[in-house]
């Protein structure tokens, strides 16, 4: 009798553990780390309305058309932000608080790497500031300070009082200037910085768009 209640408890634990897990997210409690299958974004959309290439301004977001930031981003995915958010709480983290503009965003920091096939084809990883330059000096960004702030509540239809993860209208997993509440991370950069700082993809680091790759969020001082 008390093994079976053991082995019902024990189904019962390992439920609990994936209960937030989602295609396309791996969990790695003892790593701490969340693994996130994505793609290197192109960087010009097909369509009329975006006639231009345009400076990068967040690390991950649905693809286009429903990716609001799909024509800035250097990767896309396909994920839910909330599903994320969910794992980044299973992970022992509480979201702080994100800002629009002025303001410093609030929440634990966490390190973000990019995946990237390597020699022979073994996985190889990269900070995620390496994979973006300053075409001015073609310098990579320095490191900055990743933040697990959460994202701002939205409403889908402005006629009714319905609210939903606002991340989950954007698509928006990580932002990298404060331009959008709607979004899971954001960084210590400000509005004057993505004035004059212009982001580029390193595209002699990063594979041909469309290769998939692997984006990795981890607990800092783990």
């Amino acid at each position: 009798m008390r093994s079976g209640i053991v082995t019902c408890a024990g189904v019962m634990i390992l439920t609990a553990s994936l209960a937030h897990a989602a295609d396309g997210i791996a969990v790695d409690k003892d790593k701490k780390t969340i693994t996130i299958d994505a793609k290197v974004a192109p960087r010009k959309i097909n369509d009329e309305k975006f006639k231009e290439i345009y400076p990068i301004e967040v690390i991950a977001c649905w693809p286009y058309p429903k990716g609001r930031k799909a024509h800035e981003t250097i990767v896309t995915i396909d994920v839910k932000p909330s599903d994320v958010h969910k794992a980044l709480e299973e992970l022992g983290l509480k979201p702080g608080t994100p800002v629009e503009g002025e303001g410093e965003p609030k929440g634990p920091e966490v390190n973000v790497w990019l995946e990237v096939p390597g020699e022979g084809g073994e996985p190889r990883r990269v900070a995620i500031e390496k994979t973006l330059i300053d075409p001015k000096t073609n310098k990579s960004l320095p490191k900055l300070k990743w933040r697990f702030t959460g994202s701002a509540m939205a409403k889908p239809d402005p006629n009714k009082d319905e609210m939903v993860y606002g991340a989950d209208l954007s698509g928006t997993l990580i932002s990298i200037f404060p331009v959008t509440k709607d979004t899971v991370f954001q960084t210590n950069l400000t509005l004057r910085e993505e004035k004059y700082l212009k982001l580029e993809t390193d595209k002699n680091l990063l594979p041909k768009e469309g290769t998939p790759v692997k984006l990795v969020i981890e607990l800092s001082g783990k």
